[in-house]
C-alpha cells in the first residue's frame, strides 16, 4: 500500500518499505541477494479507473542492491511522482 503510512500487503522475502517521499519507495530484503544480478518488474494502480500511472525499479539514478530494490511511481499525465493504492514489485533471479 503505498498511500499514507506505507504497508507491505504481502513479505515474499521483504522485511520492511522506506517512504523516501511521494511515490519513491524502497524495498528491503529479510534475506540478501547473493548479487545484484536480478530482475525486477514494478507495476502500480490508482485509486480510480481514470488514474494512469507507471512504475520503475530501479528508480532512475539508482543500482539494484543486494539489500533493497528503490522504487518510483509516476502519475503519466503530468510526469509527476505519485502515491497510489497498490504498488506490486517482483523479484526474479
Amino acid at each position: 500500500n503505498g498511500t499514507g503510512t506505507v504497508a507491505i500487503r504481502d513479505s515474499g522475502n521483504v522485511s520492511s518499505i522506506t517512504d523516501n517521499g511521494t511515490g519513491d519507495y524502497t524495498v528491503n530484503f529479510t534475506t540478501a541477494m547473493p548479487d545484484a544480478n536480478y530482475c525486477t518488474v514494478a507495476n502500480a494502480g490508482g485509486s480510480s479507473s481514470s488514474s494512469f500511472v507507471g512504475c520503475t525499479a530501479p528508480k532512475e539514478g539508482t543500482v539494484a542492491l543486494t539489500s533493497s530494490i528503490r522504487v518510483l511511481v509516476v502519475y503519466a499525465y503530468s510526469a509527476s511522482e505519485s502515491d497510489t493504492g497498490v504498488v506490486q514489485v517482483s523479484i526474479f533471479r
